[in-house]
């Protein structure tokens, strides 16, 4: 019955500091796929066809980044980011390449168990259901950090890990904590 659970990246978030001072007024003249709305948000939005992602902007030229399903696309999109924003920049604090820190990704996957919702929520603590606003119940980890969107067919949606054995652990333990719940399938 064990065995490794697949899952499928769906997004991943990062942040990086571009070595670049912006103007973000600037680059929202100048660039079109830049919007910069400061009464709404701080920082500028650009957002990219190839590879598909979008980043946040912020004056000291640090960025998140949301979007893209692997760590290199990550690596290629802020790379494209700086090669754009370096002309216009007011000033460059660094040259060398920065340093990207995943801060969460989201994942996909199936524990291949139907779920009995109510029960789980019940007898487990750290699990909020609310049928009425959402129709999966939530399960969250203290170690590693991370929370699973659990659905009666099983499949689940994991978000908060900061790397790929994250997700394994969280994935491998919500596994054990609810087969004893889980309902027959036909």
């Amino acid at each position: 019955m064990s065995g490794k659970i697949e899952f499928v990246i769906t997004n991943m978030v990062a942040s990086a500091s571009l070595g670049l001072e912006l103007d973000l007024y600037a680059l929202a003249n100048k660039i079109r796929e830049i919007e910069y709305e400061p009464e709404q948000f701080p920082g500028a939005i650009l957002k990219f066809k190839d590879p598909k992602a979008s980043l946040l902007l912020f004056k000291n030229g640090k960025v998140v980044c949301v979007g893209c399903k692997k760590r290199e696309l990550i690596a290629k999109t802020i790379d494209k980011t700086i090669k754009m924003l370096t002309p216009y920049a007011k000033s460059i604090t660094k040259t060398k390449k920065p340093q990207i820190d995943i801060t969460n990704i989201v994942a996909a996957a199936s524990l291949g168990l139907d779920l009995d919702l109510y029960k789980i929520a019940y007898k487990i603590k750290d699990v909020e259901y609310e049928p009425e606003q959402f129709p999966g119940a939530i399960l969250k980890f203290k170690d590693p950090k991370a929370s699973l969107l659990l659905f009666k067919n099983g499949k689940v949606i994991c978000a908060g890990a900061k790397n790929e054995k994250e997700i394994s652990i969280v994935l491998a333990k919500a596994k054990k904590m609810l087969e004893p719940y889980a309902e027959e399938r036909e």
